[in-house]
């Protein structure tokens, strides 16, 4: 609430990509839990050469995309490239405070707000915020579903080199492990085609696997609210994160590595903290256990801006 009592005006600028606007959900979704907010959502077309000029454009004509119908913004909130320039352009025609998330491809200076994962390796500043990993809109479920287990895996990436057999054989060890559990196994964008027809015909009855096509927006979340126990392969870092938002036991899935950089820094140090258990440690007799650590960065982000700049308490 603003300090004349009227709801908090928010401008969530959107590219349209669903990792991004998870992230702008996230933290929509916690601001709207402290206090009243009116929010307008803005889409930004994709980058690229002749949009980046129109928006510079914009910005030195004190002109921006934002229908002019639009009230005057508290808050103009965006993830991804596409949006930086829009909502720099929105805040020198119409006011507020910009709050980038991600690591921002413009100066941090130019941002009142960045709130960056510390994988990332942004130097600490007065408008910084750092969070463990990508902001998202998980919360954990009041009741977890009984024997319900998630598996969650990516695929080849610049930064892993993928195996289908030796996914297979982790999958296939944690579900024969115990058939009174039940599994669900979901692929990615990035699963290849090879991965999906070897799962549907796996032979265990105690395992579905869901591709991503087959899923809404809100599949996930659901799932990763509710399940108990979640493995997810270690190429997937915002996956990670999101199922310890969701309060559930997780287990890492080995991908073999093709170099060191922020994806395997920050595995390793959620394992060294113990908050995921790799596959390995499970093989040994290692009982996959709860991290005593719930994440809520959102919760977290969206109590600094309520506490720093609203003073609504």
């Amino acid at each position: 609430m603003t300090a004349t009592g009227a709801p908090l005006v928010i401008w969530h600028f959107s590219d349209g990509k669903p990792g991004h606007d998870n992230q702008s959900r996230g933290l929509l979704r916690a601001l709207s839990a402290r206090l009243p907010v009116q929010i307008h959502t803005i889409d930004v077309p994709p980058s690229g050469k002749r949009t980046a000029l129109r928006h510079l454009f914009d910005l030195m004509r004190r002109r921006c995309m934002a229908p002019r119908h639009l009230p005057v913004p508290d808050l103009l909130i965006g993830a991804g490239h596409a949006t930086h320039l829009p909502m720099l352009a929105a805040r020198h025609a119409r006011g507020g405070r910009v709050i980038v998330l991600m690591k921002p491809s413009l100066p941090l200076r130019c941002f009142d707000l960045c709130i960056v994962p510390e994988h990332d390796s942004v130097a600490p500043g007065a408008n910084v915020l750092s969070t463990r990993g990508p902001l998202n809109v998980i919360e954990p479920a009041e009741q977890k579903l009984e024997r319900q287990g998630l598996i969650l895996i990516g695929g080849p990436s610049k930064h892993h080199r993928w195996s289908d057999q030796r996914m297979l054989d982790c999958i296939e060890n944690i579900v024969r492990r115990d058939p009174s559990w039940r599994w669900t196994v979901a692929g990615s964008r990035r699963t290849p085609a090879s991965m999906e027809k070897a799962l549907t015909t796996l032979p265990v009855p105690n395992m579905v696997f869901v591709a991503v096509r087959d899923t809404g927006p809100e599949w996930l979340p659901y799932r990763l609210a509710e399940a108990p126990r979640i493995w997810v392969s270690e190429d997937s870092m915002s996956m990670l994160y999101e199922a310890l938002s969701g309060g559930a036991a997780v287990g890492v899935l080995p991908v073999a590595r093709r170099r060191a950089g922020r994806i395997s820094r920050g595995v390793d140090r959620l394992t060294d903290e113990g908050m995921v258990m790799t596959y390995a440690a499970w093989q040994a007799g290692a009982e996959l256990a709860p991290s005593a650590q719930t994440l809520n960065e959102a919760a977290r982000c969206a109590r600094w801006i309520d506490e720093r700049w609203l003073n609504a308490h």
